[in-house]
């Protein structure tokens, strides 16, 4: 048989396969299948069932108080990754220096979470914030921290104040090292560190050269000892008055690093950050052009709640112009991947990890495997980067590879997979492709798709299913999931 991407070639309508640049909404409409389409890594038949019964603002209650949540199977499968979110300590015990085991065990345990974490919303959000205060992995220096950054600055403050955490990625060894300040002394201040923070995650654009290096020699001082942990060495602070963004001080020579602080606090509560990040949630979570209104709302919310990020979140998610930006956002292939597993119902294998290695690698080929992007702004999010005829076609093969079982080979799948998303089969296997396109999408497909999906096994959508279903059925599956509507996020 054809793969789903050479069938497409081949069949009426093919061009509206390929992920567009700028949706439209033809997936259902339903509010709660919008909510989860945003708010978890793919609605699944369980998480629509819970949210279904608790309704939008008990669900979204539930997912902002994340302790609460059960994650017992998803805690035993990161114990199959212990360096993940190791201490720098345990790390340099347990790998050779400079080893990127640790990175990749990371990046799997980032898939894990996505893919079966009862904590959707939460993660989601982690991602957010992983990919605003990026810092790349691999990246030199990093090996043994990168693990305890995710842990202590990224997963600890997800749902707290964004003041904390940026003042502890400040303070964080993998942060100090990735942006050269641990390098900065006061012969030789490095802008590098004081020139991101600024435009990349807080005020964006607002600064000028001279708020750079008043910055840069604002921070002069916090650096990384030998031992390789966070220090503030006072011998190497740049002393003398400094005026950046509206923060005044002599900055004299006693207690440096608390003028830091106040700095970064100072940058936090900034009008232009909360309006930075409130653009950058809406980019997240809403749309690729974020309808200018809201964000004006969510950075008040922000400034009203001292830098708290769940007052902005419920907002959000509560907003008219959340309630009608479905069909605006497109999958990136991590979302794509991810959201497939979920759909499929498949799950880790039963020991080890190599179903989620080879995952990670898939996700290394599309060139969106977790915090792989060398640059210090993190991924792009909008659907024009990720929309290519060779992205559509690596979509196409993972669908393929998943839905047949054949790569990874690893992943628990259900014994029967077709009888698991369609328990009674139709009478036609047109009734077949609208109901597998119900179960893993939320609508049916447009009559002419469904009638370009049925061409690869050489039916019409009035074909009788026969005896030889199971052997279609991982194709019909595969080009399902190939379908603009399950592109959106």
């Amino acid at each position: 048989m054809e793969t789903p991407a050479a069938a497409a070639e081949k069949t009426p309508g093919a061009a509206a396969e390929k992920t567009p640049a700028r949706p439209t909404a033809t997936q259902s409409s339903d509010p709660i299948a919008h909510l989860l389409r945003r708010a978890t890594f793919g609605a699944t038949p369980a998480t629509l069932a819970e949210a279904r019964k608790l309704g939008a603002a008990q669900w979204l209650d539930r997912q902002l108080n994340p302790r609460k949540i059960d994650d017992t199977a998803c805690d035993q499968l990161l114990k199959r990754l212990p360096q993940a979110h190791a201490t720098p300590a345990a790390v340099r015990a347990a790998l050779p220096k400079d080893s990127y085991d640790g990175f990749r065990q990371l990046g799997q345990a980032i898939i894990a979470r996505a893919a079966w974490s009862e904590r959707q919303l939460f993660e989601t959000v982690a991602g957010f914030w992983a990919n605003h205060l990026h810092v790349a992995a691999p990246s030199s220096g990093v090996w043994d921290t990168r693990g305890d950054y995710d842990a202590q600055v990224i997963r600890k403050h997800t749902f707290g104040r964004f003041a904390d955490m940026l003042k502890d990625a400040a303070r964080h060894p993998a942060m100090l090292t990735y942006l050269d300040q641990r390098s900065s002394a006061k012969a030789h201040p490095n802008e590098n560190y004081a020139r991101e923070l600024m435009e990349l995650h807080t005020v964006g654009l607002a600064y000028d050269e001279s708020d750079v290096r008043d910055a840069a020699r604002l921070l002069t001082g916090m650096t990384v000892s030998k031992a390789g942990n966070y220090v503030y060495d006072a011998s190497r602070h740049a002393t003398g008055p400094v005026d950046i963004l509206g923060f005044r001080h002599a900055n004299p020579a006693a207690d440096g690093e608390s003028v830091a602080l106040a700095f970064l606090d100072h940058l936090a509560k900034h009008p232009k950050t909360a309006e930075l990040l409130a653009r950058k949630l809406c980019v997240r979570f809403v749309a690729d052009e974020p309808p200018a209104a809201l964000v004006t709302r969510l950075a008040k919310v922000y400034l009203d709640n001292g830098t708290a990020i769940v007052p902005v979140l419920r907002a959000l998610f509560t907003s008219a112009e959340f309630a009608a930006a479905a069909g605006q956002k497109v999958r990136t292939p991590f979302e794509d991947l991810v959201a497939a597993v979920r759909a499929l119902g498949l799950k880790p294998e039963k020991d080890g990890t190599k179903g989620l290695s080879s995952l990670y690698d898939i996700l290394v080929a599309a060139g969106n495997a977790p915090l792989r992007w060398a640059p210090p702004n993190g991924f792009p999010d909008a659907a024009a980067v990720w929309a290519s005829p060779s992205a559509f076609l690596m979509r196409c093969n993972l669908h393929l590879n998943l839905a047949a079982g054949w790569y990874p080979k690893q992943l628990t799948r259900p014994a029967d997979l077709l009888k698991s998303l369609v328990p009674a089969l139709p009478a036609t296997y047109g009734e077949l492709v609208d109901a597998l396109a119900t179960r893993l999408i939320g609508a049916r497909l447009p009559a002419a798709h469904t009638a370009a999906v049925l061409s690869v096994a050489g039916k019409l959508p009035t074909s009788a299913v026969d005896k030889n279903v199971a052997g279609h059925a991982p194709y019909l599956i595969a080009l399902v999931l190939d379908a603009p509507s399950f592109q959106l996020r």
